[in-house]
């Protein structure tokens, strides 16, 4: 169970109650579940830290397909020249739900010193869990320094207490990420 003091989690506000707050965090921690699945069982790489508001985690992977909107059609994208999949997690703290709708950017320093980024991380739909990413193309393997940015939120918010979260910017970095470069093409079925 996350924090449950910051950001608030007080039921005597006009928008919750202790039984609502528990479901979120009923919410959260079945979404910490698929978290911790994907980051310990599945990527090559994975970790997390509190920063603020915000959980945040990654998770690294071979390159990946994904569907695209164009035209009003879903169009499938393998990996093409692209080697690494930067997986970027962010979660209320107090709750530990996705928190949707951020602007999450994301920079590599190479084991070599230089700077591959910034680069926007897209929200990404996947069957298990939501998160942002995008596929990178790294030059090499090896233990990379990965630096997370988020923007305070545009969204709004309910709740005159509960509401006062996802107001700053963030900034998380995570050494010793290990990359071994790779790519999944697949082909979707007709």
């Amino acid at each position: 169970m996350m924090n449950d003091t910051t950001p608030p989690m007080n039921p005597a506000s006009s928008e919750a109650t202790d039984r609502q707050l528990d479901l979120a965090r009923a919410q959260g921690d079945a979404y910490r579940a698929a978290l911790d699945h994907m980051a310990n069982d599945v990527a090559h790489d994975g970790g997390l830290q509190l920063k603020g508001d915000y959980l945040i985690a990654y998770a690294i992977e071979d390159a990946e397909g994904v569907y695209a909107m164009e035209d009003g059609e879903l169009v499938w994208h393998n990996p093409d020249q692209t080697n690494a999949h930067v997986e970027v997690i962010v979660c209320d703290a107090a709750d530990g739900r996705f928190v949707p709708g951020l602007t999450v950017t994301a920079s590599l320093e190479t084991p070599r010193g230089a700077v591959l980024g910034p680069y926007t991380q897209e929200l990404v739909w996947h069957p298990m869990i939501y998160h942002y990413a995008r596929n990178w193309t790294v030059p090499e393997d090896g233990e990379y320094t990965l630096r997370v940015h988020i923007e305070p939120a545009g969204f709004s918010r309910h709740d005159e207490i509960n509401g006062r979260r996802f107001a700053d910017a963030v900034d998380a970095e995570f050494t010793g990420v290990a990359i071994e470069r790779g790519a999944e093409p697949v082909e979707p079925p007709r």
